[in-house]
């Protein structure tokens, strides 16, 4: 037997995932050593069988077959689910009683990207588990080899079934535009919309790794360029966008406005508020203070978190949360649902909600109270030293006097509203973002961000960008 060994590249190992460029910085030997770790991670806590999905890429076929082969050399038994969304991975999991989980996913990054994203039992698996992933690999710390066994199962009528069990618009015929990108939603979109009472028409419709007709994010108004035309050529009441693998939405009103992470988690949580009074909804710290204002108002009790799919779940499992999400269309419903991230699941819900309201979502929309933004900016700052500028500008503002929530960073509130500064968890940057009632407003608060980046020795992040109404 051949002892085992192996090193990553040093950027592929992230907080919330292992996430690689094909041929350069992630490859089939990655994959396997993957298999090989984490399925030694979960046969040494008594675990038995791991669930494997794998999202449209074009390179997906081969990381998921390394994988797999990683995972049986630990004896386990691995259920291979084939090419589906993420959150379907997640469902097959609870489904299966599998002791782990495995995607192969780039998620919403460009076609030559992929990545792993994991569950360990039914928690998230990241931050320190995952660099644990690169020493195991690195010392050869793993179970001996054995021979498990893998075999293909089909949990998509299943998932769809279950999906379709929640949705609560009665027979209403309403007409929706859906866009899952090209990505590995596409399929379970078609099947999904089928059942559903209304006229429903789906774009980029085909799973294509390629992405041929924009990229796979729909929080970006660019990639949403499609679906508004649609929208505005049906007269359809709203529109509905999938990222790479269906675990973040985005929407759009009747009148062809796209609506942010935030206020979608408003219209929503007014909805699950009406069965859990006083429930505690999360949201990442980015997200507007309209949103915790609105969430109030409605009766619930707004928790703000760090950014981060993997940390806001385990805040909701803490709390008891029947609802989160983040400004990058990451909704996790606690109601009915799992606590995952699921883009479809979140949708049919939705729906549900539109169809039974006397107002249009546009109607909704537009009531929301209005503040200006600047969009997330984000600016280099190299790892070793990203914390450190936050620490910086902590004890300043800490010396000043300043209002500061620092959950995620800083969060500095005046008058006028409110300035973010944070330490990226993926990447060497920096971000910022700020939001104000009026245009005067905002531009105080962009100088006062300006001025602390600047008395941390960096450059202060381009502002000359739109701002857009929010």
């Amino acid at each position: 037997m051949t002892a085992f060994r192996h090193d990553f590249h040093p950027t592929s190992l992230r907080e919330y995932d292992i996430r690689g460029v094909i041929g350069k910085t992630l490859s089939g030997a990655d994959a396997f050593a993957i298999g090989r770790c984490f399925g030694s991670i979960v046969a040494r806590e008594g675990g038995k069988k791991v669930v494997v999905g794998y999202d449209g890429r074009l390179s997906s076929p081969e990381l998921e077959t390394q994988l797999v082969a990683g995972l049986v050399a630990c004896g386990l038994e691995v259920a291979r689910i084939g090419c589906g969304p993420t959150p379907m991975l997640y469902f097959a999991s609870y489904e299966l009683k599998a002791d782990g989980a495995v995607m192969v996913t780039g998620s919403h990054n460009p076609p030559d990207y992929n990545g792993f994203k994991m569950m360990l039992g039914k928690k998230p698996f990241f931050g320190q588990q995952i660099l644990q992933i690169g020493q195991m690999a690195a010392s050869g710390d793993v179970v001996a080899e054995a021979s498990g066994s893998s075999t293909e199962v089909d949990v998509s009528d299943a998932y769809i079934a279950r999906v379709l069990k929640d949705y609560d618009g009665g027979d209403r015929a309403l007409t929706v535009v859906w866009d899952p990108g090209n990505g590995s939603g596409a399929e379970i979109t078609k099947r999904l919309v089928a059942k559903l009472p209304g006229k429903h028409t789906v774009i980029n419709g085909e799973i294509d790794g390629r992405f041929p007709n924009h990229h796979p994010d729909p929080t970006v108004l660019k990639n949403l360029e499609q679906i508004i035309a649609e929208v505005k050529k049906q007269g359809a009441d709203l529109g509905i966008a999938f990222d790479g693998d269906a675990d973040r939405i985005g929407a759009v009103d009747g009148e062809g406005n796209m609506l942010f992470g935030d206020q979608l988690l408003v219209v929503l949580a007014r909805d699950v508020l009406k069965n859990h009074p006083g429930g505690t909804i999360i949201a990442d710290v980015k997200a507007s203070q309209v949103l915790f204002d609105e969430v109030a108002k409605a009766g619930g009790n707004p928790l703000m978190w760090k950014t981060g799919h993997s940390l806001i779940k385990a805040k909701m499992a803490e709390t008891q949360s029947p609802l989160a999400g983040e400004m990058s269309g990451h909704i996790f419903f606690n109601d009915k649902w799992y606590g995952f991230d699921d883009a479809p699941y979140s949708a049919i819900r939705l729906l549900g909600i539109v169809a039974r309201a006397s107002e249009s979502l546009a109607q909704m929309r537009d009531a929301l109270p209005k503040v200006i933004n600047t969009p997330e900016l984000r600016f280099n700052c190299p790892d070793e030293r990203k914390f450190g500028v936050i620490e910086e500008v902590k004890a300043r503002l800490a010396a000043s006097g300043a209002k500061v929530q620092d959950v995620d960073g800083v969060r500095v509130l005046t008058e006028d509203g409110w300035w973010l500064l944070r330490a990226s968890n993926t990447q060497a940057v920096l971000v910022a973002r700020a939001e104000a009632k009026s245009e005067e407003g905002l531009e105080r608060l962009k100088k006062l961000l300006a001025e602390q980046v600047e008395a941390s020795g960096l450059q202060a992040p381009d502002f000359s960008g739109e701002n857009a109404g929010h």
